[in-house]
């Protein structure tokens, strides 16, 4: 079906959601490391508009926006379904997942590498965040049911880029009393066999993110 290539960079918890994916499905790729700071020719060319990655290639396709590849790969590729059937279902995933990187991940971020009141703003939103999330997972062994689904892969970056965060930014938000349910799926999902072989060093997210921190304009 055509060779395929994901451009992705160390830090970026988006690419990595789609080299889950791929991994999941068992399709073979080739990753190729982009630099944020000098984008490189090829990343300008197949994502003009956003010159962000991840960014996938599949023959003479490309395409951007990390959600959006997800969708493509889950319906490329047939095996390991990450999409319910059920287009209630879809939909309801399509929410979910839309709601954790909008109202988890980009709080979570902010809090990481701001001070003051914007981290205090930034640790509020992201608590509010993880109790709906709380709620949505309760009873059920992953967002997707009893395996990996789309939802999962998207909010896979708590349990790993989250302690980093918390480290790094002088905060707790993921505690395990509070948010049983989320701790619980974050060892499940940790312990995947494709998710375990594609986690990035900590100590280098940590290293990265110090220096973000460092490099935040204070307000």
């Amino acid at each position: 079906m055509g060779e395929v290539k994901v451009l992705g960079a160390f830090i970026s918890c988006f690419a990595y959601r789609v080299e889950w994916a791929l991994l999941h499905k068992g399709i073979k790729y080739e990753y190729i490391e982009e630099d944020l700071q000098n984008k490189s020719p090829l990343l300008l060319e197949c994502n003009p508009v956003h010159k962000k990655v991840p960014v996938i290639l599949h023959g003479e396709g490309t395409i951007a926006e990390s959600h959006i590849i997800l969708e493509y790969i889950d319906e490329t590729w047939k095996e390991n379904a990450l999409l319910p059937e059920d287009p209630f279902e879809r939909a309801k995933t399509r929410f979910w997942s839309k709601f954790a990187d909008e109202k988890c991940l980009c709080s979570a971020r902010t809090a990481c590498v701001s001070e003051g009141k914007e981290q205090e703003k930034a640790v509020e939103e992201s608590l509010e965040a993880l109790k709906i999330l709380e709620e949505e997972l309760k009873g059920k062994k992953f967002f997707g049911g009893e395996s990996v689904g789309f939802v999962d892969l998207v909010v896979g970056w708590i349990p790993h880029w989250m302690p980093v965060f918390e480290e790094v930014g002088g905060f707790k938000l993921l505690d395990a009393d509070a948010f049983p349910s989320l701790h619980a799926w974050g060892e499940r999902f940790l312990n995947v066999p494709f998710i375990k072989e594609k986690l990035p060093p900590s100590d280098r997210l940590r290293a990265i993110f110090t220096s973000i921190r460092k490099g935040w304009p204070k307000k």
